[in-house]
């Protein structure tokens, strides 16, 4: 009997200790009272962090779920990642890195963007800071292979005083640069290294080509790489086949 009632005792004090224990945990005092942001914000500031942020996290500071809050935080527009930290007794503490955009992503009119890691996030595509930005469109599961060629081709067509307006990757694989000045060349399949020595080889006899009709390489208006054994070119007004310059007659 003594040993019983000692176990209902014990029992009925644990019960107790619990409830007190949550009771505690629960008071109001542990509310999220604020949050302390750190690290990249030039694009996002108290207001738009509050107004995003505070209605989605649930629970307090002992209940709250780190993981499900780092998430709320990284569903801000701009923001690329996130670290969330509790600060005793009610604060929150988020380390933010943003997107760093470098290109536009998709088909015209899209909110989508590139970021310098090849990933494709939503923000603000009429932003006046990213309205020169060049735009590169392929599968969304190739993006950074898409911004891997961009990079690849945009210090080869420099060279040549052309300028990357927009760089696609068909469906198929196929790629297709479209200059500053409105000039189309379809690239064709292949590794970077493939495409960039067709480029290279088309930038060689671009201008001896262009100089037989007494124009210069900016008269270009489209050209087609993917021939075996050479390349079809659209001039302003004059069109022509050139025979890859390799190979002899």
């Amino acid at each position: 009997m003594n040993m019983t009632a000692a176990l209902l005792l014990s029992a009925v004090v644990l019960m107790g200790l619990g409830a007190g224990v949550w009771w505690w945990l629960r008071h109001p005092m542990f509310a999220i009272r604020a949050i302390t942001v750190q690290g990249e914000v030039t694009r996002n500031n108290a207001i738009t962090l509050r107004a995003n942020v505070v209605p989605q996290l649930q629970g307090n500071f002992f209940t709250l779920n780190l993981d499900q809050a780092r998430q709320v935080f990284e569903s801000v527009p701009w923001v690329r990642a996130a670290v969330v930290h509790r600060d005793f007794p009610n604060r929150l503490r988020a380390e933010l890195q943003e997107h760093q955009p470098m290109a536009l992503w998709g088909d015209d009119g899209a909110n989508t963007l590139l970021n310098q890691q090849g990933q494709v996030f939503e923000a603000n595509a009429e932003d006046p800071e990213v309205e020169g930005l060049p735009r590169l469109k392929g599968p969304v599961t190739q993006s950074r292979e898409v911004m891997q060629m961009y990079r690849y081709l945009k210090p080869i067509l420099a060279a040549a005083d052309m300028e990357i307006d927009r760089l696609e990757l068909s469906p198929r694989g196929s790629w297709r640069v479209v200059t500053d000045k409105g000039a189309q060349l379809e690239l064709g399949r292949g590794s970077q290294q493939e495409v960039g020595e067709l480029v290279q080889m088309f930038l060689r006899t671009l201008s001896q080509v262009t100089a037989r009709y007494g124009r210069t390489p900016t008269a270009l208006a489209a050209a087609d790489l993917r021939h075996k054994d050479g390349y079809a070119l659209r001039l302003k007004g004059v069109s022509t086949v050139e025979a890859d310059p390799r190979k002899k007659p």
